[in-house]
């Protein structure tokens, strides 16, 4: 394979020939449209017992024998095309309201609506077989557990009253039976899965790492990121350390690279000390299960607030959301929503990551009207946008999270999860026997 230039020699070129910093002109298409509706549930435990009422006067909690089904913070591919793995949330937003949520994540069957036609809706799917399934149960989900006892931490399951309190209700029997974990316990906002079937969460309360194996049962201890410890970390509470990372600003994103061997987590947070609006990518080695001591930053945007995701296109680049927390209903500042592409190749330790911005989710060409709404320009105004997967060299796919059963991202109402298929100017591959151009002839980013 030839060698590829640095992403910072053709940075210039490539923004002002192929309009990436859009304005005016459209340089993103979307091309393929879903929606699955706020109130999707499956079976369970009773949820929202402990969460606030909805500010709509819908879907309120709590949810008697039920678990909602979103709102997603992390995608990976399924075992077939338009199957995908959604990882949910710690429940409902914070430590202290999610005790009774599940952490799981679903399979889903996506009906792309595309110009040629198509429904637009989301179906349950089997995790293993793809196969579509009548509704969201055990079948289609993966479900965290410490079954073994690998935590150093106290979960809820192992007490008789949720959050350890007696006035609480009783903890529910299945989580104890079966050791589940839930929103109480860790805060997981990002997923990948290693090249032994093994998957790997990156959670806010440490944040830690944890492993778990295919089923979704931990299989070992907690990995803590040295020397950074949010509110919530087992240390600070044992007045060991002293929190210098804000709560739920952890692991908000996290890759794997394309060999296979590295993550690397990005804290959605400033570490007290660093510089304003930075963030830092870890690198941890997998075979050996620690972090390898290099890192790099991640410069937020101006105008930036947060990460949402990042997933890697090989081993030296990665594709980040970042956003701030406008929406429709709360347009001050500017709802801030985008797509950056980042390049860590010939950065030293401790450096700056090379940036570029790929899609602006407020202003996407919708030539074919996709979402109905009568505009011909798409915007993707929601609170947190927490999901991106390369589907191919010139596609992406980007979901929000949703907050259920909170929102207000389009109108004063619990928020639908939306999910976007859009096609990008530029190959983000090259081909290997090609000058510069992937295999349709289509520039390249390097």
């Amino acid at each position: 394979m030839r060698t590829m230039p640095s992403l910072s020699c053709t940075l210039a070129p490539l923004a002002a020939s192929l309009l990436l910093f859009t304005g005016t002109t459209h340089a993103q298409m979307l091309i393929g449209w879903a929606r699955m509706p706020a109130a999707t549930f499956a079976d369970g435990p009773t949820s929202g017992q402990f969460a606030a009422p909805n500010p709509y006067g819908t879907n309120t909690p709590p949810f008697v024998n039920r678990q909602p089904v979103q709102g997603f913070s992390g995608v990976l591919a399924g075992p077939h095309e338009d199957i995908f793995h959604f990882l949910v949330d710690n429940g409902f937003g914070a430590q202290n309201n999610s005790a009774d949520a599940m952490l799981r994540a679903y399979t889903l069957k996506i009906n792309w609506h595309t110009q040629e036609g198509g429904t637009g809706t989301i179906n349950p799917a089997d995790w293993n077989s793809g196969r579509e399934r009548s509704t969201f149960n055990a079948r289609t989900r993966l479900e965290l557990n410490d079954t073994r006892n690998k935590l150093t931490v106290p979960i809820q399951a192992d007490y008789a009253n949720y959050y350890n309190n007696p006035a609480n209700p009783p903890v529910d029997a299945r989580i104890r039976a079966g050791r589940l974990l839930t929103g109480a316990d860790f805060d997981i906002e990002s997923f990948r899965r290693d090249r032994w079937s093994n998957y790997w969460f990156g959670d806010e309360f440490g944040p830690y790492l944890i492993k778990t194996d295919a089923n979704g049962t931990v299989l070992r201890s907690e990995i803590p990121l040295p020397g950074v410890y949010a509110p919530q970390n087992k240390d600070v509470l044992a007045g060991k350390a002293v929190a210098n990372l804000g709560s739920s600003r952890g692991f908000e994103g996290m890759a794997i690279n394309k060999s296979g061997t590295k993550l690397y987590t990005l804290l959605e947070g400033t570490v007290t000390g660093d510089p304003d609006k930075t963030l830092r990518i870890d690198e941890f080695d997998i075979p050996s299960e620690q972090y390898t001591g290099r890192r790099f930053i991640y410069k937020l945007d101006a105008n930036g607030a947060n990460i949402g995701d990042m997933v890697a296109v090989d081993d030296q680049r990665f594709v980040v959301l970042e956003r701030n927390g406008s929406t429709a209903t709360a347009p001050i500042p500017t709802p801030f929503k985008k797509v950056y592409l980042i390049d860590i190749e010939d950065v030293a330790d401790g450096g700056v990551a090379r940036k570029m911005e790929l899609v602006d989710l407020m202003n996407l060409a919708d030539p074919f009207d996709l979402d109905g709404d009568g505009s011909q320009v798409f915007t993707f105004p929601y609170v947190t946008i927490e999901n991106v997967l390369i589907l191919d060299p010139r596609t992406l796919l980007v979901a929000n999270d949703n907050n259920f059963p909170y929102g207000g991202g389009r109108e004063l109402a619990s928020d639908d999860t939306e999910f976007l298929r859009i096609r990008l100017p530029v190959s983000l591959v090259a081909d290997k026997n090609d000058n510069g151009r992937d295999h349709d002839g289509d520039e390249v980013l390097y």
